[in-house]
């Protein structure tokens, strides 16, 4: 039988005694954050119509592929020897270094020995049962570009004052993974008090597609079902994200941060743009595109997805490789943690004023201060959303 995730919220319903008015049982206010679980069963479809009618049962989603938003190599060649996105969002100049901030990266795991990381606490978690570590190199990019130390007298980190990171691995060595992981990690990241949680991966419709094909299913058959499992997903990311909201007057609450994908085909065809895909789609998630320099100013990357919330450097990105050293990589994979690392600059800075922090403080932050300045002319505003996120000032 396929297997499902499903979503419960186990919060008793507040009700009247046997001699008040229903009324009269209603809780006003925030008394407690939704208490939210997550399991993983194999049913059948006669199960489906039963488990919706549980009133505990928040969503249902068969679970599907997942994959990392693939990178493109830089060749040596053509590779930076700076951090350029540091400067381009002005973390270089902030008085901010993300102090005080709790991240969380959810990807293939951290290479805990790079000198990127030293100091930093790392809780690592694996969701994938490959364990711990990074034998793929994306996760400790990514990471190295959030919250990295300076490596060998370089800057590759836009907030290199976090001094605890959440570490969920949610990709295997593959690269790939499943839904029911990443959502899973994402309950463990909040749950362990991520304020800034980073996503440079999606869903693999394209993927589940051809398996069910290669599978001998019709290809109209194999479509349809992909599309209702991709459908019930961004059903149950919604309501994940339902979930975290309950929790920010509680503890602040939690940003998410999602790349929106490298589908699109620009170079080939100006008109060859697709969309924002899950994650980055889900309701109240920040979802990020890339950017690249250029001599006359900042273009969107020919392979970013369109209809991005802000954007980010993303292309020719030095951050930490495997077994030590730096390394140059391209994609919206590169773009989304830099987007994350300035959440955590503006977590920071909230935490310092007087406004009460929340998720809601700190996301009008960082998309109040993107810019549109140092863009190109003529850069579609649908390909770079609200502009280049940009740090605290000095």
């Amino acid at each position: 039988m396929p297997s499902y995730t499903v979503l419960r919220d186990l919060r008793a319903p507040a009700t009247a005694g046997p001699f008040e008015s229903p009324a009269a049982g209603v809780r006003v206010g925030p008394a407690a954050p939704r208490e939210a679980r997550l399991d993983r069963e194999e049913l059948s479809k006669r199960d489906l119509p039963a488990l919706s009618r549980d009133p505990q049962v928040v969503a249902v989603a068969p679970v599907m592929p997942t994959t990392l938003v693939r990178p493109l190599e830089v060749g040596d060649a053509e590779a930076s020897t700076s951090a350029w996105g540091i400067g381009a969002v002005g973390a270089d100049a902030s008085t901010r270094t993300g102090a005080g901030v709790v991240v969380s990266v959810l990807d293939t795991g951290i290479d805990a020995t790079h000198p990127a990381f030293a100091g930093v606490t790392l809780a690592q978690e694996d969701f994938t049962g490959s364990g711990n570590g990074d034998r793929q190199g994306h996760g400790t990019h990514c990471a190295g570009t959030i919250l990295g130390r300076d490596v060998g007298g370089t800057r590759i980190g836009v907030a290199p004052g976090v001094e605890r990171a959440l570490i969920g691995k949610v990709l295997g060595d593959d690269g790939g993974g499943d839904s029911d992981m990443l959502f899973r990690g994402i309950q463990w990241a909040v749950q362990n008090g991520a304020q800034v949680l980073s996503m440079s991966l999606g869903f693999d419709f394209p993927g589940l597609v051809k398996r069910l094909v290669d599978d001998d299913w019709p290809v109209d058959l194999a479509t349809s079902v992909a599309l209702e499992a991709y459908r019930a997903n961004l059903r149950m990311f919604d309501a994940l994200m339902q979930v975290i909201r309950s929790r920010e007057a509680f503890g602040g609450g939690t940003v998410v941060v999602a790349a929106a994908g490298n589908e699109s085909q620009r170079n080939v065809d100006p008109k060859y743009e697709l969309a924002a895909s899950l994650p980055a789609a889900a309701d109240g998630v920040v979802s990020v595109g890339a950017v690249q320099r250029s001599d006359g100013g900042y273009q969107v990357a020919s392979f970013s997805n369109t209809l991005p919330q802000v954007s980010g450097p993303g292309v020719d990105v030095l951050s930490a490789k495997v077994g030590g050293g730096l390394r140059s990589l391209s994609g919206t994979s590169m773009a989304t943690p830099h987007v994350a690392g300035v959440t955590a600059l503006w977590w920071e800075d909230v935490l310092a004023s007087p406004v009460p922090p929340s998720t809601d403080a700190v996301t009008a932050r960082l998309l109040a201060q993107a810019t549109t300045s140092g863009f190109a002319d003529g850069v579609d505003v649908a390909d770079r959303g609200l502009g280049l996120v940009r740090a605290p000032g000095p």
